[in-house]
């Protein structure tokens, strides 16, 4: 299917010979790796599962971009998940971190980035990994495990009530998909070997708060609440300091004016 000029191709990130067979035809200026095991309760069930896609999947797409000579790679790994639990450290977090995650998912996309730079050192493939925050915006899918502002919108816009777990004060950082897709942009132009950088908002923000703020532009509801879930992170925020400084990023809409887009499609789509 093409759109744009873009081409839509639907394959497995873990089939390395089609992955080489579309890297070899398209001979691609940069690979954007976005593809992932995103559920963080299902890389805790089962963690062979999520590694198999967010490690062993990563090393099939940078064998197919060195195979086919492409010169750089940008990795969309996490941020949250990474580092572990914020609570007692100076937040926002810097890449230089401690590294301690609390689930399968966060352990793998560390490991995802060590491919990374496994192959700089040994092919000269130029990487950049980019830690996001919470992303969120129009078209992400209400019905997933993953992007909370998604979820409490189309549990509201079908009636129901947004589940918050715990008591709500755990925090996040929020970044909006426009932003988010400038950063990636300004990442792969910018050049630079080895890069690691933060992507998000650099504001700490609470489940709670965002529930809120979602209920309120879909006409007020109750939140539920339901016991806290293993692996969940109690606080997180990143310090965007260095892509701020290496590529120019800054993010532009505010959490509020996000939330009046993404309600807004919400709402115009009927998703």
């Amino acid at each position: 299917m093409t759109a744009g000029g873009a081409r839509l191709l639907e394959t497995d990130v873990r089939d390395g010979p089609a992955l080489s067979d579309l890297a070899r035809e398209a001979r691609p200026e940069a690979v954007f790796h976005l593809a992932a095991q995103i559920d963080v309760r299902k890389s805790i069930a089962d963690p062979a599962f999520d590694a198999s896609i967010n490690v062993g999947g990563t090393a099939l797409v940078l064998e197919a971009a060195r195979a086919a000579g492409s010169p750089r790679v940008v990795f969309v790994s996490t941020g949250g998940a990474i580092y572990g639990e914020g609570e007692g450290q100076d937040l926002p977090l810097d890449e230089g971190a401690p590294i301690a995650p609390l689930s399968a998912y966060g352990q793998s996309k560390f490991a995802a980035e060590g491919y990374l730079a496994l192959y700089e050192r040994l092919h000269g493939l130029s990487g950049v990994s980019l830690r996001l925050g919470n992303v969120y915006g129009p078209r992400q899918d209400p019905l997933g495990e993953a992007g909370v502002i998604a979820i409490f919108c189309g549990r509201l816009e079908a009636g129901g009530r947004p589940t918050v777990y715990g008591d709500g004060t755990q925090t996040r950082d929020y970044v909006y998909v426009e932003d988010l897709c400038r950063g990636i942009a300004a990442a792969v132009v910018a050049g630079g070997s080895g890069v690691l950088a933060h992507l998000g908002s650099g504001t700490e923000t609470s489940v709670l708060e965002v529930a809120r703020l979602v209920a309120d532009r879909l006409g007020g509801a109750t939140i539920e609440h339901r016991p806290a879930r293993v692996g969940d992170v109690e606080r997180s925020t990143a310090d965007i300091s260095t892509a701020r400084a290496l590529f120019g990023f800054a993010p532009r809409v505010t959490l509020e004016d996000g939330l009046d887009r993404t309600v807004r499609w919400f709402q115009e789509s009927g998703a």
